[in-house]
């Protein structure tokens, strides 16, 4: 722990929208303290520019290697990239200098389903240096994974789970939108799906934490994206109109033995109606659980992250947030 720290010693890597969230949500939790930021993006600008008033005399750094090496100990709170393959230099670079990694890059919620060597690996390594790293978040990482296992717990076998998220990403940013395909017409949606540059990433991972939450392995998971076209002219930070892609309805179907176990779907698509996240538990009792409005993506992943900081270094590897306590 570095010296002269009142608390767990964090660093924040990756200052976009998401990452300064997460550096307001540390500076609210007196069990933590920011020593570092790390984003070449802002390198150079003081910290309180980004993360608001009451942040620490910082200045945004291009390189990890001075700030993770002062926060010796601790845990790096990450939030770069979607991508396991592209994120992973950034994440062994943290476990090398000692510290445990939360991350909201969406592929490690569940990296062992993609990318199984890189993850042995990276779970030898973090054995070694005795740290764990995890993958948090809202979605993945909470409304349609680890919230299915916590329900579970109060149940006899699953047959099946299914879980609904849906929000209306015109009160989301741009990125998200864009994210969805918002503003293309039907043509250029399915291009843009077909080069991989639409839809959400980590349904199926979330996909395979909610089997193993509720007792169960898949042997396949299989997905599905197709558009949804709006009526009417919406109203949003990019505008959409009648006859355009308003967003993505995705579908995730988990199997064993060729019988379909968990359903996921996520709508995402400006002006979608009842916005909600909901969990159908088909088990003895069943269960049901509606979340009026659906989770605030944003600001819950933040304080995911944060929240995970305070009990991180209490495990060891690559681990995945059914590992973490139910409660904080």
């Amino acid at each position: 722990m570095a010296e002269g720290s009142k608390g767990i010693p964090v660093v924040v890597m990756g200052l976009g929208h998401i990452g300064q969230a997460i550096a307001r949500a540390v500076l609210e939790q007196p069990e933590l303290t920011l020593v570092g930021a790390v984003d070449p993006a802002h390198a150079g600008r003081r910290l309180a520019e980004l993360a608001g008033p009451g942040a620490p005399n910082l200045s945004v750094a291009a390189d990890a290697r001075q700030a993770l090496a002062r926060a010796r100990g601790g845990v790096l709170l990450h939030a770069t990239g979607s991508s396991f393959e592209a994120v992973l230099p950034q994440l062994e670079a943290a476990v090398q200098a000692g510290l445990s990694v939360v991350s909201t890059c969406e592929e490690l919620a569940y990296p062992w389903l993609h990318h199984e060597e890189q993850a042995e690996a990276l779970d030898a390594l973090c054995e070694e240096r005795q740290v764990a790293v995890v993958g948090v978040g809202v979605n993945p990482g909470f409304a349609l994974d680890r919230l299915p296992a916590f329900l579970a717990q109060v149940t006899g076998p699953v047959r099946h789970v299914r879980a609904l998220r849906v929000q209306d990403t015109a009160r989301r940013r741009p990125a998200l939108q864009r994210r969805v395909g918002a503003g293309l017409d039907e043509e250029a949606f399915h291009a843009a799906a077909d080069r991989g540059e639409l839809g959400h990433v980590g349904l199926s991972e979330s996909a395979m934490l909610a089997a193993l939450g509720c007792g169960f392995e898949l042997d396949e998971v299989e997905e599905e994206l197709s558009p949804l076209i709006a009526e009417e002219d919406l109203a949003a930070a990019l505008p959409v109109k009648a006859g355009q892609v308003a967003g993505v309805h995705q579908v995730a179907r988990g199997f064993v033995e060729g019988t379909e176990r968990v359903r996921l779907e996520l709508v995402l698509a400006a002006g979608a109606e009842d916005p909600r996240d909901e969990v159908e538990l088909d088990a003895r009792p069943p269960v049901k659980v509606r979340v009026e409005g659906g989770l605030p993506g944003d600001e819950a992943t933040a304080w995911s992250a944060v929240n995970a900081a305070l009990r991180v270094s209490l495990l060891q590897g690559l681990v995945t947030v059914l590992d973490l306590p139910a409660g904080r």
